[in-house]
């Protein structure tokens, strides 16, 4: 079973003006009793994300998948006319470098081997963003690229400007293409906790951030299924329930994600107010039916939605540490005020001021995450 995101309460430390949740666009399809009302807020949605994968943008020996992406940008176009902001996060530099540089695939599969990954995602991302660029500009849309590290999300200042230029371009009608800026951060310490570790996580992290009505999350495979969907007796689930289990295949080659990896993102945008779908890229028709609120793949329904700061605390944010509150520190969090040294019982970690830290029971539940306003030094000499 997957863990579920952090739940926090929201101490005077972590309180800050709300953000208003998914917004409504005039002239949007109307309701239609033909749309199952957990998809309604699908048919809705003005600020769209999509997520397509390595698989989806190229063919198995890493050329670019030219037909499949020309009918992804006429969806994209299509949802552009229709009013909608939309945002795509698209995976395949990797594998498209790859193929440019002439290395073998099992050496590039290789997530060890970070050098090489990162030299063909230098050589890939000028492929992938010069043919999205060619066939927008053809149909009269714009696009931007937008290449993201660990520390744009771990910097809230950071973060902040992502989301507010992000915002800019929406109400541009310019599209973002979103990847890792895997040049520089390639595939490094995939073994070891990151606030996103592959595009996946990636793609929820910026739908929540951006205050996205809706994210489809495209794979190779027609949703999130009990088992394997080659293995017989496998079933599609239509909407995904906490507590589910199912069983995991195998994850792609040139890629990092898997279908593990599909379910843990949709639940971090889906517990970050956006509604999330899991489908196939393959038809890439499925973005239109997605978002005209078909019943297609695996929908993860958005719980209500955090303001900005604690979304980006919760979801966007790596602890440097741990406090354990004393019991009368934890009453001054339910009531909203600030904590102080002596409402700490014990802390690990070593950490700095203004880094984040978890914040917990005496029992070592995490209730809250904050930004400390003391060194782990100084804070030691307090208790």
């Amino acid at each position: 079973m997957l863990p579920r995101p952090t739940r926090c309460f929201t101490p005077r430390l972590l309180a800050s003006a709300l953000v208003p949740s998914a917004r409504m666009l005039s002239g949007m399809p109307p309701s239609t009793p033909l749309v199952p009302p957990d998809r309604q807020p699908l048919l809705n949605a003005r600020r769209c994300v999509i997520k397509v994968g390595t698989a989806v943008v190229s063919n198995p020996d890493g050329t670019l998948a030219l037909s499949r992406m020309g009918a992804l940008v006429e969806q994209l176009v299509e949802l552009v006319k229709q009013g909608r902001q939309v945002l795509l996060v698209s995976s395949g530099a990797v594998g498209l470098g790859r193929q440019r540089l002439g290395l073998a695939k099992d050496v590039v599969a290789n997530t060890a081997n970070v050098i090489d990954r990162q030299a063909c995602a230098a050589a890939g991302q000028g492929i992938l963003m010069s043919t999205y660029d060619m066939m927008l500009q053809r149909m009269g849309v714009t696009c931007a690229q937008v290449l993201i590290t660990q520390g744009d999300f771990l910097s809230r200042e950071r973060y902040t400007n992502l989301t507010e230029t992000l915002d800019r371009l929406a109400a541009l009608s310019v599209i973002p293409i979103i990847n890792e800026n895997d040049v520089v951060t390639g595939c490094h310490q995939l073994d070891v906790q990151q606030v996103f570790s592959d595009n996946d996580k990636l793609s929820a992290l910026v739908a929540a951030g951006a205050d996205a009505d809706g994210l489809a999350l495209l794979t190779d495979v027609e949703g999130v299924y009990t088992k394997p969907p080659h293995e017989e007796g496998a079933e599609r689930i239509k909407v995904w329930t906490q507590n589910m289990q199912v069983e995991i295949g195998e994850k792609s080659t040139m890629g990092r994600g898997g279908m593990a990896s599909k379910i843990g993102a949709a639940s971090v945008a889906a517990s970050g107010g956006v509604h999330t779908v899991v489908a196939s890229g393959f038809d890439v028709a499925n973005i239109e039916r997605i978002f005209n609120g078909n019943d297609v793949g695996t929908l993860f329904t958005a719980s209500d939605r955090p303001n900005k700061r604690k979304r980006w605390l919760t979801l966007a944010t790596e602890t440097k540490g741990s406090l354990w509150i004393k019991p009368d520190g934890i009453s001054k969090m339910m009531l909203g005020r600030i904590i102080h040294g002596g409402d700490v019982a014990s802390l690990e970690g070593t950490f700095a001021v203004k880094d984040v830290v978890s914040l917990r029971s005496e029992d070592g539940e995490e209730l809250a995450r904050g930004v400390v306003q003391a060194d782990s030094s100084a804070l030691n000499a307090m208790l």
